[in-house]
């Protein structure tokens, strides 16, 4: 791909100009697509990503890694998921939906989606109120 790892659209030439979509762009796209998927609780990232939205900054490709390569796109997905959901359904629900939202925003064709389920999140149990 291009050195400086922009994804240029063959398609989308045009006499007005060339169109090129960055990685993080491909990031935030899945990274919100993967959210939305029921049993989905959180998007696991690392720790600059955990320490920035306690500053203030939503990250919203956090848990997504994009690899351009010569033989195609790779989105590489991790997540926390919901205790009690099926794995391979949720999994492939968050496939189907990063495919879907990067066709229809972007029309790029991807190589994989790889899904990494890497915690399972319990329900917090609610706390009795004390009694005096």
């Amino acid at each position: 791909m291009n050195e400086n790892h922009i994804l240029e659209l063959e398609e989308q030439k045009s006499e007005l100009g060339k169109v090129e979509i960055s990685p993080e762009v491909i990031e935030v796209i899945a990274g919100i697509a993967a959210s939305e998927v029921e049993g989905v609780a959180t998007m696991r990232g690392n720790f600059a990503t955990g320490v920035a939205e306690k500053l203030g900054r939503k990250n919203h490709g956090k848990g997504v890694k994009v690899e351009l390569a010569e033989d195609g796109i790779t989105v590489d997905v991790s997540v926390v998921i919901t205790y009690g959901v099926a794995v391979p359904e949720v999994a492939g629900l968050i496939q189907s939906n990063i495919k879907q939202a990067l066709q229809t925003m972007t029309a790029i064709e991807l190589q994989a989606i790889n899904v990494h389920v890497v915690g399972v999140q319990f329900e917090t149990p609610e706390t009795p109120e004390e009694v005096n």
